[in-house]
């Protein structure tokens, strides 16, 4: 095993191209944090301490900026307002046939358009969310008075600083190795860990022992079940129909199309966070509005989404709903039974064409519903302990924690499959 190891290692970092999009991932995210770290101007460090403490919205939006957030940095947004386009996007491919045909049927040239499309449409949404949160932090005092102007100026910052997220994870996509977008998320979450670990040491009791020792065997559990269900598939037997060329008989043979048991990975969890997110923000800006209706309307809508057994249900719903959505995107029956029909292949015992498509969806449709069930689980549970153990810290740290999993679980595999296909 060890030797194995070894000679992947030596692979990987043998190899000058696979190498360089190694370092090339770790020096953008090296950038991601240097920026991290660069505060806006006029930020009142003692009420955005007390600000953060116990809030569930800002802690999960930190999430979702990397750590960037929570010292209010020029990247404070993080790549929230490009997954929140994205979302728009694929909705709107269920709308639009003519944006389904772009983004699923027209190849790579189709595919970089409509990613342009979201591109685009990023930089809007970021300027609302850059000013919607930007008004609701000065109106709680932790961004000292400053003029319009100057508030202007700060919602072009971090603005820019969403796009430049934007542009980084764009070049991961391109000239390094996984998802950018969901890389910069990950990296953002364990540069946080020392800072928890602190935290949870400095505050820690003697009679809580009894509460973290279940929290951290559910961590074990909820890493082992990631593990599981991102690695396991349904094998689908695929036989090769017998061809005759020349004087040579071709095909004959018979394989497997492997089925992911989660098609979907992580992007469930960060899209239905990016849901639950946007509207409290614009929920808390309009909470401050002069008219008084208004207020009371945002007011009765934040208490709603606050309340932990709505949050619970919609968490739970938006995750299982997800799930199914991108699923449909990420694997096509009719597509598949396509090429398997041009290819000469077929399933044992189902017929070629349409009855294939129907056959392959049944089995993707099963498969998808253990799949959100258990993200969905996975995604109150840590609700749940935080309702038994009164530690809000716990609600934050599964979700980050199946997030960290899935994300490095995913690394590894391209790094892996770039690796073997170098070795052969």
């Amino acid at each position: 095993m060890l030797n194995k190891l070894a000679l992947k290692f030596s692979l990987v970092f043998g190899d000058p191209q696979l190498r360089r999009r190694i370092l090339f991932v770790l020096f953008a995210l090296i950038v991601f944090r240097l920026g991290a770290s660069i505060p806006i101007p006029g930020v009142n460090v003692e009420a955005l301490s007390n600000l953060f403490s116990g809030n569930q919205f800002l802690n999960l939006l930190n999430i979702f900026s990397g750590g960037g957030l929570s010292n209010l940095s020029i990247l404070m947004l993080g790549v929230s307002p490009f997954i929140t386009a994205s979302i728009i996007m694929q909705l709107l491919t269920m709308m639009f046939p003519s944006l389904k045909e772009l983004y699923q049927e027209s190849g790579e040239a189709g595919r970089r358009t409509f990613a342009q499309y979201s591109r685009l449409l990023t930089v809007p949404l970021a300027l609302i969310q850059g000013f919607g949160l930007l008004s609701l932090l000065s109106s709680q005092g932790v961004l000292l008075p400053i003029t319009f102007t100057e508030r202007l100026m700060s919602v072009v910052i971090v603005m820019a600083g969403a796009i430049l997220l934007m542009w980084l994870g764009e070049l991961i996509n391109e000239y390094g190795i996984g998802n950018g977008t969901s890389l910069i998320i990950f990296a953002g979450i364990v540069a946080s860990i020392p800072q928890a670990i602190s935290q949870l040491a400095v505050n820690f009791e003697a009679n809580q022992i009894f509460i973290l020792l279940p929290y951290l065997a559910a961590a074990v559990l909820i890493i082992a079940g990631v593990v599981v269900m991102t690695e396991a598939e349904r094998p689908v037997p695929i036989t090769y129909a017998k061809r005759m060329r020349g004087m040579k008989l071709f095909g004959g043979t018979s394989t497997y199309l492997p089925i992911r048991l989660n098609q979907a990975g992580v992007m469930p969890i960060i899209f239905a966070l990016s849901i639950l997110l946007f509207p409290q923000m614009i929920f808390n800006f309009l909470k401050q509005a002069a008219h008084p209706t208004i207020q009371a309307i945002a007011s009765f809508l934040l208490e709603l989404l606050n309340n932990s057994w709505f949050y619970a249900i919609s968490y739970f719903l938006l995750v299982f709903l997800f799930t199914y959505f991108y699923s449909a995107i990420t694997f096509d029956p009719e597509a598949i039974s396509t090429n398997l029909q041009k290819s000469g292949a077929f399933i044992p015992g189902i017929r070629p064409g349409r009855p294939t498509a129907e056959h392959l969806g049944k089995i993707v449709t099963r498969l998808t519903l253990v799949g959100a069930l258990f993200l969905g689980t996975i995604a109150m549970l840590p609700l749940i302990m935080r309702a038994l153990t009164g530690i809000t810290a716990l609600a934050i740290g599964g979700t980050a924690l199946l997030i960290v999993v899935s994300v490095a679980l995913d690394f590894m595999k391209q790094v892996d499959a770039q690796a073997t296909m170098r070795e052969y």
